[in-house]
């Protein structure tokens, strides 16, 4: 895995020390097939972008009706990190990003006969002064938005949950440790 110690440990220096986060659940044949499509990829970096009060989500073609979620995806092997999150941030939404604080580290266990995968995302919290979301890469997000927090933790995340989908467990997992990291930065 390319994204180890050796790169994190300097994003912790320099944003802060993240919330951990444990997580485990049971996949389906889907979501397996999701998770493993490139076996070197075991990481995702999540990115709450904010513009002022507002949050960017964004929408890809797979999404069921009404799924919404923060945006992100993987920084690639030699890639910087913070150049790799930028570039994900561009591609997805169309925005201009700096990094403000490393909110949550998490590793998960997707359960799945005969083996399970182990995946860890960062969460990290970021701003933009850009106002206009528009995504680059139209073949892997379908829309982006503007919504809220508040929209994350009501709306958003029953919906996430009502899919019954153990992926979208799992964000709603990230996203309430997220909004609890935002909250204690904010205190």
């Amino acid at each position: 895995m390319h994204v180890d110690e050796a790169v994190l440990a300097p994003l912790r220096e320099r944003y802060g020390e993240p919330a951990r986060l444990e997580w485990e659940g049971e996949i389906s044949e889907r979501e397996h097939s999701l998770a493993t499509y490139d076996p070197r990829r075991t990481h995702d970096v999540t990115l709450f972008i904010f513009s002022g009060e507002r949050l960017a989500f964004i929408r890809k073609p797979h999404f069921e009706p009404g799924v919404w979620r923060p945006p992100g995806g993987g920084v690639k092997a030699g890639e910087d990190f913070v150049a790799g999150v930028r570039r994900e941030a561009l591609e997805e939404t169309g925005l201009r990003i700096e990094l403000q604080r490393y909110l949550v580290d998490a590793t998960a266990r997707f359960v799945y006969a005969p083996s399970d995968v182990l995946w860890r995302t960062h969460v990290f919290l970021v701003t933009t002064d850009d106002g206009e979301l528009a995504p680059r890469d139209t073949e892997e997000i379908q829309a982006a938005r503007w919504g809220t927090l508040a929209e994350l933790s009501g709306p958003l995340r029953e919906r996430l949950l009502a899919t019954g989908r153990a992926f979208w467990r799992y964000r709603v997992a990230l996203h309430d440790a997220a909004v609890e990291a935002i909250a204690r930065t904010t205190e």
